[in-house]
């Protein structure tokens, strides 16, 4: 791909460090990345907010490698919290995993799967292979 994903942040709205208002995304092959949650290889749910959200992002770059692309190029990601938790605890343990701006939405839901407190989507740009 040789147009990158570009942030929108259009003047007078709010610019954050964590997340962008918008993406411009260049044509070509997306991958829409199912939800993914603190879960191990082994199907082992981990415990607590913070490790389910670096675990769920871990698995969702696995994904993203899988298909041939990146965080960065990661062009929307959807984030649903368990009601009533923290979500302070879920930003801070995305900050370490999560190294790029991209347009995020947060929404509080009740979980389908007892012990869940966090799953995380996401949709993908897959750049053309390097030429050279």
């Amino acid at each position: 791909m040789t147009t990158p994903i570009t942030p929108i942040d259009p003047p007078g709205m709010f610019t954050s460090p964590a997340f962008a208002q918008g993406m411009v995304v260049p044509a070509g092959p997306l991958v829409f990345v199912g939800g993914q949650n603190g879960i191990d290889a082994d199907g082992t749910l981990v415990d607590g907010l913070g490790p389910q959200t670096r675990l769920a992002l871990r698995n969702l770059k696995a994904v993203l490698a899988e298909a041939g692309t990146s965080p960065e190029h990661v062009a929307k990601l959807t984030i649903f919290l368990t009601v009533g938790v923290d979500a302070n605890e879920a930003y801070a343990a995305s900050a370490a995993e999560w190294p790029v701006r991209t347009a995020v939405t947060v929404v509080a839901v009740p979980m389908s799967r007892p012990g869940v407190l966090v799953e995380i989507e996401a949709v993908a740009a897959i750049p053309a292979p390097d030429p050279a």
